[in-house]
């Protein structure tokens, strides 16, 4: 008797994992509701392309790196570099609200923005956050918006250049203040 139940329960289980397995898995049913448009939450398309510097912002990179004669293009080591970014309009409006190394911000597009140091910040490690750029007086434990947030080197031959995109939280670009930090060895 023994051995039929053992026989039965491997017949069981692999019958099981057939039917699991051509069936894509196994489903619980949910009720259905209606859903507004508005409550559907849709990713939008993303585009990994940076948008090409003007030739302006490549003359104030450049310039910038050749300023800096006791820093240059050479890369400190162990140094942290950073930059606090507000958001607002572009055209050629600095949305840099303080830092260190860093000399400007621009906006591209929405939630597209370029920061700019003072020193070759190409090879190293980037890190930013969606964050407040004010310090409340007294301080009111401010939380920024969610959302997320995106950095790279910056193309086309700006090495002391960081491109940054900020989305909100259903993958829209949009304009959002962050916080970026730099790190070189």
């Amino acid at each position: 008797m023994v051995t039929f139940f053992r026989r039965k329960a491997a017949a069981v289980t692999l019958g099981v994992l057939a039917l699991t397995l051509a069936g894509g898995g196994i489903a619980a049913a949910q009720p259905t509701t209606e859903r507004s448009a508005a409550q559907v939450v849709q990713p939008a398309p993303r585009s990994d392309l940076q948008p090409r510097p003007s030739a302006e912002r490549v003359r104030e990179a450049r310039a910038a790196l050749a300023a800096e004669s006791e820093i240059g293009t050479q890369a400190i080591a162990g140094a942290v570099s950073f930059a606090v970014v507000k958001s607002g309009p572009g055209g050629g409006v600095n949305l840099l609200v303080r830092g260190l190394d860093a000399i400007a911000a621009y906006k591209y597009g929405p939630g597209q923005y370029e920061v700019f140091f003072n020193r070759d910040v190409s090879r190293g490690g980037y890190v930013a956050t969606i964050g407040t750029v004010t310090v409340p007086t007294p301080p009111t434990g401010e939380i920024p918006l969610p959302g997320e947030i995106g950095v790279a080197p910056r193309g086309y031959g700006l090495t002391n250049a960081v491109f940054v995109q900020t989305r909100n939280s259903a993958g829209v670009p949009t304009d959002l203040p962050f916080h970026l930090a730099v790190h070189t060895r």
